[in-house]
């Protein structure tokens, strides 16, 4: 039986098999691996359904390029992870979280950045903290963090020792929605004057039209998706004096 890491050859073995949807104990017999050692690579890497051979290769490598062999002993252990949680099962999805952000378009650093807040119980970290954990310059957060507040998934705050945070909680991908429904808008409005400028019965401005509509479509039905979402899923449930749990619109709470 092999042993040692992953080749790219079998990690698109394992692409090609969740495709044909294999179980797990089937693709590690063909690649004569540990059921444990494909379950672990996959959900590391985005899961059954993001899995991507190419990405995860890659992730593989940056991970190797980080490690530092010095920098824990032998045989010493994580730290304790709150809640009686598996270190190693969270590091592993957070892997799995931060390939799954740039597999969607977002870059390497904004995604490690973005994963780490989202997967903090207190959901804000400071520049510091994000530096010790992530073990990059505080160059890089405040790249990362600017890139990510200007899509909205980030918002600053601060603490009662007066020191920056930042922040990612239940309303973020909503403002990220919004802000991105404000991006298609400008996108369509630029549209549309390039119709006036190129003329309406021309293709090429017959194709600007076109583009307009589709997105102004888009932005508004992502909007009004947002929106109802917000409405019904922000609400807490309390339960009447008849016993049956109603839920309580963010709107009404006191």
């Amino acid at each position: 039986m092999p042993g040692g890491r992953l080749t790219q050859q079998e990690r698109q073995q394992i692409a090609l098999g969740l495709a044909d949807g294999l179980a797990y104990a089937e693709i590690a017999r063909r690649l004569e691996r540990p059921t444990s050692t494909v379950t672990r690579e996959v959900m590391r890497n985005g899961g059954p359904t993001a899995y991507r051979a190419e990405l995860a290769h890659r992730a593989t490598e940056r991970r190797a390029h980080r490690r530092k062999p010095s920098a824990t002993p032998r045989g010493a252990e994580a730290p304790p992870q709150a809640y009686g949680r598996d270190a190693e099962a969270v590091g592993a999805y957070e892997e799995a979280f931060t390939t799954v952000l740039m597999g969607s378009g977002m870059p390497t650093m904004m995604s490690r950045v973005m994963a780490t807040l989202t997967l903090t119980d207190t959901g804000s970290l400071t520049a510091a903290e994000l530096v010790q954990r992530l073990q990059v310059s505080p160059a890089s957060i405040s790249k990362a963090i600017t890139f990510l507040e200007g899509q909205g998934f980030v918002r600053r705050e601060r603490d009662d020792r007066r020191r920056e945070r930042y922040v990612v909680d239940d309303d973020i991908w909503y403002q990220s929605m919004i802000s991105s429904a404000r991006s298609i808008a400008q996108i369509v409005e630029t549209a549309r004057q390039g119709v006036g400028v190129l003329g309406s019965d021309t293709p090429a401005g017959v194709r600007l039209e076109n583009v307009a509509r589709f997105l102004d479509f888009v932005a508004e039905s992502s909007i009004r998706a947002a929106e109802q979402a917000r409405a019904i899923l922000h609400t807490k449930t309390q339960a009447p004096p008849g016993g049956a749990v109603e839920p309580e619109p963010e709107s009404e709470r006191g």
